[in-house]
């Protein structure tokens, strides 16, 4: 297995949301996993797939719902409860969330007989925290990492000196620099974290922007993923 699924029987369903197949129609040669914010659900992200369709055009898209009802909002989900008063809850919240995460990665990635190094991740907000800590803590890495208005739980706190990251894929931080949410400031503190840890590491700041993502992030985005998901033997 290439994640942690630890207490997670494969068994039952674990996720599911909106799909987009590949645009050529053939077999996925890649597959990008949409993780939406806190409060949202799958629908709120899945477009983004049809954005990058002629970038991607060999690859799937999935934008899975988070596995709980957000205690904030009565419609939409989220990955882990948030009280926002108790500035360790996103690293505590983010690890318990992560099983049933890589769990569902791992059944999608046997589903299209896809390695790992053909999955990337592209998360928002809450979903950019769970992209950044599944990536950093599977047994392989995915190919890539987009995360938009987020931030690497690890560098909340400040980034334990003895931190052993498992994996260390390449990553793009997005972030609008008027966010009301996650003030620009944690893309910068995210950045010098995972540089710290010797990930690859880049970033946008979207002038202007509050929590959202606008076209010049869109493009950027789809530029890295095209980047690392480009077609190769496998």
């Amino acid at each position: 297995m290439s994640f942690p699924l630890d207490g997670v029987s494969l068994d039952e369903p674990i996720l599911d949301g909106p799909r987009l197949r590949p645009r050529n129609g053939g077999a996925p040669d890649s597959l990008v996993v949409l993780l939406h914010g806190y409060g949202a659900d799958g629908r709120d992200l899945i477009d983004l797939g049809n954005a990058w369709a002629d970038l991607l055009p060999g690859t799937a898209f999935i934008s899975p719902h988070a596995p709980d009802p957000c205690g904030e909002a009565p419609v939409g989900r989220q990955w882990f409860p948030l009280s926002f008063r108790d500035p360790h809850e996103l690293a505590r919240g983010a690890e318990a969330a992560a099983p049933v995460l890589a769990a569902f990665l791992e059944v999608e990635l046997a589903k299209y007989d896809l390695p790992p190094s053909r999955l990337a991740l592209v998360g928002f907000s809450q979903g950019a925290m769970m992209a950044l800590k599944i990536a950093t803590t599977a047994a392989v890495a995915p190919a890539a990492v987009v995360a938009y208005s987020g931030l690497w739980v690890e560098a909340a706190g400040g980034v334990p000196r003895d931190l052993q990251l498992h994996t260390r894929p390449p990553i793009l931080l997005v972030h609008g620099t008027e966010d009301e949410v996650i003030p620009a400031q944690a893309l910068f503190a995210s950045a010098r974290g995972l540089a710290d840890a010797g990930v690859p590491v880049e970033w946008h700041l979207s002038q202007g922007l509050g929590h959202g993502i606008d076209d010049g992030g869109l493009a950027h985005g789809g530029a890295f993923l095209a980047e690392f998901l480009a077609p190769k033997s496998r």
